[in-house]
């Protein structure tokens, strides 16, 4: 995965600058060994998660990527000092491959200096300079990263070319035969696509020899070279990422790129969202091939142990026919091999060497001295070829009793043949079910999940009805303030619980009528969220008013505390409504949804949610329950997003006071 360019790095330092400066770091994860992702948060804003993997890229993403659950030391170090720090600033080092952020903590001033040249690195540095922790040790030429040691810079890769005169491109032509596309690199501190965009704006071949340059020729390079310069901000930036004939993303550039004309281009509104989608999805690719890899190796490793016990029942089965057939040729010639092994016998009892016996055997023709091949006297064993079969036979043992062993063998090779080829179904299941699940696995390598950003509404308790309506409530009596004071407008419609302490819930109607189903739905979220679920009450009367019967005066000489109002004229009420909440995921294109609130307006929306009800089991406890059970309905990515989702985003769609699971979805 090739990384960004110095020119590719001030446009994101720039974009970075202004997303990332005075955020806050919340905690730092490590994904893998050379990647890390800071949760930052900013005053007022939502919360940003910013990737930066060492030697290849640096930008805030839209992703939920799945951490770890133990953090490696480099990542407990980081924590240590910059956890709840400060980003003061984030900058390009002299135009090299290198972005710095200076972080303010209450221990000290630090800067995390990310290399984006080679295999990269990630150092820690105190005020001083001074190595604290980096995430790859190392002695070199011309520097060292080792702890404690004063952080040094590489030597620089080249010129600025933002800063070059005409006369410098002369130094082009000293590299002679050099293609003048590899010149330009070694030149200038750009990156290879870049010097071949410039050649390709100039119209010059990438691969001409560096000396043969005119004049001409350096002057167009020169005013492509400026050109391209120049489209190298903020201001005009057109990011892009290009697609290759199948569709595979093959590269990202701030600029529009004359070299991939011809290509189709997907533009983004800012250069980080390009990175964050491009870069992602290489992730997402180097993970499948290594999945395909995994799955390849492993059918291999596989189909080698089936090759291996093919070879062995073949084998066993060899074996048990010539043992079978060494038997039938022992009781085929029972009485002559008896008498050969008798005879040899008798002659040792006599006195005579083995040597002798061999000798006088070899001698005769007839049978059955014509089967002895000769003996082994420490083994005790004699050898014959009987009907082109030679075998050896135990003289011991009576000539019966050496086919019976034989027959024996014969049996064992059969059992082990047997086996073999029980051993061979096995594997060859396995080989199977590898292929079908490893395919399943390669495809499941997808997105991580889209982090979906809060609505205004959601610091409040809220919900869509089922006719699509939002609906607000109070979680305190400030909230309850501010959504009268500051969101109730003339057409809305306010509900109470007929209960002390009920939050004020806001009907948004933006002029349109609601129809029934909508105001019990409202009206049901307000007796579901009041105290009459913490006393554990099955139902509650609740009424609506309008606006205008609404007032912060309070009767002359009387008090209304923050959060509370007066409610003038007639109440409209809806008596006996059930008090039951639904707990439910939305999942959507960029991510999942955690909702909540009335069970008909939640079923509407999803398939996947869970309904509660008044109970003693505490908030933290039921939210561990609801994501299993929920968790439980999905599958793949959606189930690990939602995993991963804190206890706490759950739990603000229970009421207070706790609850119990009523139902599971629409059963």
């Amino acid at each position: 995965m090739s990384g960004l360019s110095s020119l590719d790095i001030a446009v994101i330092t720039a974009e970075l600058n202004t997303a990332i400066r005075n955020s806050l770091i919340s905690n730092i994860y490590q994904l893998n060994d050379k990647t890390l992702l800071l949760k930052l948060r900013k005053h007022g804003e939502p919360k940003i998660n910013l990737i930066i993997e060492a030697g290849v890229e640096l930008h805030v993403t839209a992703y939920d990527f799945k951490r770890p659950s133990k953090p490696p030391n480099f990542c407990m170090a980081l924590r240590k000092y910059l956890r709840n720090g400060r980003i003061r600033e984030i900058r390009q080092y002299d135009f090299e491959r290198i972005v710095e952020l200076v972080i303010s903590s209450r221990s000290g001033e630090y800067r995390l200096i990310i290399e984006l040249f080679g295999d990269g690195n990630i150092i820690l540095v105190d005020s001083e300079s001074r190595i604290l922790h980096a995430l790859t040790y190392r002695r070199m030429r011309d520097r060292n990263i080792i702890r404690g040691e004063t952080f040094k810079y590489p030597p620089p890769k080249g010129r600025d070319p933002r800063s070059i005169s005409r006369e410098d491109l002369e130094e082009l032509r000293v590299n002679g035969h050099l293609e003048v596309v590899r010149s330009i690199v070694r030149v200038f501190s750009i990156g290879g696509k870049y010097a071949e965009e410039i050649l390709a704006r100039a119209g010059i071949d990438k691969n001409t020899p560096s000396s043969e340059l005119g004049e001409r020729e350096l002057n167009r390079i020169y005013e492509s070279l400026m050109d391209l310069v120049s489209e190298f901000s903020v201001e005009n930036e057109t990011p892009s990422v290009y697609l290759d004939e199948s569709g595979r993303w093959i590269d990202v550039s701030p600029i529009k790129m004359r070299k991939y004309l011809n290509m189709r281009t997907i533009n983004f509104g800012s250069f980080n969202e390009a990175l964050d989608e491009f870069y992602t999805r290489c992730i997402v690719e180097g993970e499948t091939l290594k999945g395909k890899m995994a799955v390849e190796e492993q059918i291999k490793r596989l189909e080698r142990i089936l090759e291996e016990q093919e070879r062995a029942a073949k084998e066993s089965m060899r074996k048990a026919k010539i043992y079978r057939r060494i038997g039938d040729a022992i009781y085929l010639h029972l009485n002559e091999i008896q008498f050969l092994m008798q005879r040899i016998m008798a002659m040792k009892r006599a006195g005579k060497s083995w040597k002798e016996i061999s000798e006088s055997l070899m001698k005769e023709s007839g049978v059955p001295a014509a089967y002895f091949r000769g003996v082994n006297p420490k083994a005790m064993t004699l050898r014959v070829s009987v009907d082109d079969l030679t075998f050896d036979l135990d003289l011991k043992a009576s000539a019966q009793e050496n086919a019976a062993r034989y027959y024996e063998l014969a049996k064992k090779a059969e059992r082990r043949a047997k086996g073999a080829e029980e051993a061979m179904k096995e594997t060859k299941a396995k080989i199977e079910d590898v292929r079908s699940r490893g395919v399943v696995e390669v495809e499941k390598a997808e997105l991580p999940m889209r982090i979906i950003r809060r609505e205004w509404y959601e610091r409040f308790r809220w919900f869509r009805s089922s006719e699509g309506f939002l609906v607000i409530g109070g979680r305190d009596r400030i909230q309850n303030e501010l959504i009268i004071k500051r969101y109730m407008e003339p057409e809305d419609l306010v509900f109470h619980a007929e209960i002390p302490g009920a939050p004020f819930v806001l009907l948004k109607t933006h002029g349109e009528k609601p129809s029934e189903v909508t105001i019990f739905e409202a009206a049901q979220f307000a007796g579901s969220y009041s105290r009459a679920w913490r006393e554990g009450l099955g139902s509650i009367h609740v009424y609506w008013v309008k606006p205008e019967q609404i007032s912060k005066s309070p009767p002359s000489g009387e008090y209304l505390s923050r959060g509370a109002f007066m409610i003038y004229g007639s109440r409209n009420y809806i008596r006996n409504v059930p008090l039951e909440v639904a707990v439910g995921v939305l999942v959507e294109d960029e991510g999942i949804r955690i909702i909540g609130g009335p069970p008909s307006a939640i079923a509407k929306q999803t398939g996947i949610y869970v309904k509660i009800r008044p109970g003693d089991k505490s908030s933290g406890e039921l939210a561990k329950q609801i994501r299993d059970l929920l968790a439980g309905m999905l599958s793949g990515e959606a189930r690990e997003a939602l995993l991963r989702i804190p206890l706490d985003e759950i739990q603000r769609f229970i009421p207070p006071g706790g609850g119990s699971i009523s139902r599971v979805g629409n059963t």
